[in-house]
């Protein structure tokens, strides 16, 4: 039996272990291995070549002195252009639509990621980011290898969003993606 630590509030690390994309050695937490499953799906499942993956990718924001880094848990991409971000978080989808939507817009800055999908693992929702419209909803919303070539035809990338328009999607990511019960933990206030 693993040997458990816990860290603040409610991650719960068991030791570590290897990311199926790129071998890396991870933090072994629940969160983490559902997101080893999910990247594991989108090749084994869903037909996509690991190279049509990117994980991890990382937008920095800075507003009234709260530094925020959001993590994409994976990036996919179909001939060659990005396609949609995939995040995934416990508990209800609809909290993770403004973020995950606020990250396709940002995140490349030569266009906007036509689409994005947020799951919990149990459940998905796959969004237009332009215009946030849910087109699908499901874990079969998830997009295989072969509607992701039609998707990209329906849905190409549009020009990356500039001036007040992008800084509005970062301060999204940065109100959404603050740790507040481990920045609090860190500072002593629990």
């Amino acid at each position: 039996m693993a040997m458990q630590r816990k860290m603040p509030d409610h991650h719960l690390v068991y030791g570590t272990l290897k990311d199926y994309l790129t071998g890396e050695e991870l933090p072994d937490t629940d969160d983490e291995r559902l997101r080893q499953e999910l990247a594991r799906m989108m090749v084994e499942e869903k037909g996509f070549a690991k190279e049509d993956l990117e994980s991890r990718l990382s937008i920095e924001t800075l507003f009234n002195h709260i530094f925020v880094r959001s993590i994409i848990d994976l990036t996919i991409s179909c001939n060659g252009q990005r396609l949609f971000v995939l995040r995934y978080g416990p508990g209800s989808l609809v909290t993770r639509e403004k973020p995950a939507l606020a990250a396709a817009r940002v995140l490349d800055s030569t266009c906007c990621i036509p689409l994005a999908v947020v799951t919990n693992s149990r459940d998905a929702e796959l969004l237009e980011s332009r215009t946030g419209k849910v087109l699908a909803t499901g874990m079969e919303a998830i997009p295989n290898r072969a509607r992701a070539e039609e998707l990209a035809r329906q849905y190409p990338a549009t020009p990356p969003l500039t001036g007040a328009v992008r800084e509005r999607n970062l301060r999204v990511l940065n109100a959404f993606d603050l740790e507040v019960c481990c920045q609090n933990y860190a500072l002593g206030l629990f």
